[in-house]
C-alpha cells in the first residue's frame, strides 16, 4: 500500500472553500484501499500566527472535530497531532543543518513576505520570524518521517513536495539511502471556490460560510450573496455564484432543473431560497455530528491519542534509521 500523508494547520474556522477544496476530496481518498492515510493537525506549524494559546487550543479542537463530523472515519485513517510526535521536531533539527539557506530564501511563503515589506518601504525581513522562514524544513520532517510516497496538495503548495524531494536527496547523498522521495498529489479537478461577493472565497476577504454554521446564520450569509440587477422573470445568467455553489451541492438532476429555473426567470430571492435549503440539508448531519463531538472531546482525545500510537510507532523507525546514519547510533 502507498502511504498518503496531508496536514491541516489549525488557524481559524473551516469553511466551505477549506471543504470543498481540501477535506471533502482527501477524505474520499482515504476510501481507496490502494492507500494508507496519515492525516494530521500541524498545531506547531501554525505557531508562526497563531500565539494565543486559548486560540491555538480552540482551533485544534475545531478542526479534528471537522474532520471528524465531515466523514473521516478513524478506523481507516490515522489522525494525530503533530505536537503528539516529538520525532518530527528532532528530524526537523537534523534537517536543517543539511538544507541551504538559499533554498530557504526561495521560498513562496517567505518571498510573499519580502516582497510585502518592500512594497511599503519596510526592511526584507520585518514581522518574519524563523518559523515561517523554517516552515519547508518542518513540512519536510513531516513528510519524510512516516516514508510518505504522496502529499495532496493544491497546485500553489507544489513547492513545499519539491524542497522536501531536495532535502531528501541532500540527505541520502551525504549519508546513503535512508529517505523515500515522496511525490505531490495534485486534484486538477478542485477549483478556487467562490465566496459571498464572488471572488475566491477566503478568510481574507471576509467572505466566507463557515461549514458548521447554525440555520439562521447561513440563511443570512446566503441572502448576502452577491447578485446582478436582473430583474424576476427575466433570464439570468449561470455564471453567478448562486449557481456555482449549488452544483457544489445538489445532485446532476437536481442541478439541471435549478439551471431551467434561473433561465426561465426565477428572481435572485427565490434562487438564494432555494441554495439555502439544499445548501442546509447537505451540512445538517455534518453539523450535528460536529457539535456532538465538540461537547464530548473525550471521544476526539481517544481518536488523537490512538492515532499519535500509530504515527509514533513509524517515527521511531524512521528516526533510528537516521540516528544511524548521521552516526549518533550505530546498528
Amino acid at each position: 500500500m502507498k502511504r498518503i500523508l496531508t496536514g491541516v494547520k489549525p488557524t481559524g474556522i473551516a469553511h466551505l472553500g477549506n471543504y470543498f477544496g481540501a477535506i471533502k476530496p482527501a477524505i474520499e481518498l482515504s476510501k481507496n484501499k490502494d492507500y494508507e492515510c496519515y492525516y494530521f493537525i500541524a498545531d506547531y506549524h501554525a505557531l508562526t500566527t497563531v500565539q494565543n494559546k486559548e486560540d491555538l487550543y480552540e482551533y485544534t479542537y475545531h478542526i479534528a472535530c471537522t474532520w471528524l463530523a465531515c466523514g473521516l472515519d478513524p478506523n481507516h485513517v490515522v489522525m494525530y497531532k503533530q505536537s503528539d510526535v516529538p520525532e518530527t521536531f528532532e528530524l526537523s533539527t537534523i534537517l536543517s543543518n543539511l538544507t541551504p539557506k538559499g533554498l530557504m530564501n526561495r521560498a513562496h511563503a517567505y518571498k510573499a513576505k519580502v516582497e510585502a515589506n518592500e512594497k511599503i518601504g519596510e526592511d526584507k525581513d520585518f514581522g518574519v520570524n524563523m518559523g515561517l522562514y523554517c516552515y519547508p524544513i518542518l513540512m519536510t520532517a513531516d513528510i519524510l518521517l512516516l516514508d510518505s510516497d504522496y502529499v495532496p496538495v493544491g497546485i500553489d503548495q507544489k513547492q513545499h513536495i519539491e524542497i522536501a524531494r531536495d532535502v531528501a536527496s541532500y540527505f541520502n547523498k551525504k549519508y546513503g539511502d535512508t529517505f523515500a522521495l515522496p511525490q505531490e498529489l495534485i486534484s486538477e479537478n478542485v477549483g478556487a471556490l467562490v465566496g459571498l461577493d464572488g471572488r475566491k472565497m477566503s478568510k481574507s476577504y471576509g467572505n466566507t460560510i463557515p461549514i458548521f454554521a447554525d440555520e439562521t446564520k447561513l440563511k443570512k450569509l446566503v441572502n448576502k450573496i452577491v447578485t446582478d440587477s436582473t430583474l424576476p422573470n427575466e433570464p439570468k445568467s449561470l455564471d453567478n455564484t448562486i449557481f456555482k455553489l449549488y452544483k457544489l451541492f445538489g445532485t446532476e438532476e437536481q442541478t439541471q432543473q435549478f439551471a431551467q429555473k434561473l433561465k426561465t426567470g426565477i428572481s435572485w430571492g427565490e434562487a438564494k431560497s432555494e441554495l439555502f435549503t439544499l445548501m442546509n440539508n447537505y451540512l445538517s448531519p455534518m453539523r450535528e455530528r460536529y457539535n456532538y463531538l465538540q461537547s464530548h472531546r473525550k471521544v476526539v482525545d481517544e481518536i488523537l491519542r490512538n492515532g499519535a500510537i500509530k504515527a509514533r510507532n513509524l517515527a521511531k523507525q524512521t528516526m533510528q534509521r537516521v540516528r544511524n546514519a548521521i552516526g549518533v547510533v550505530k546498528i
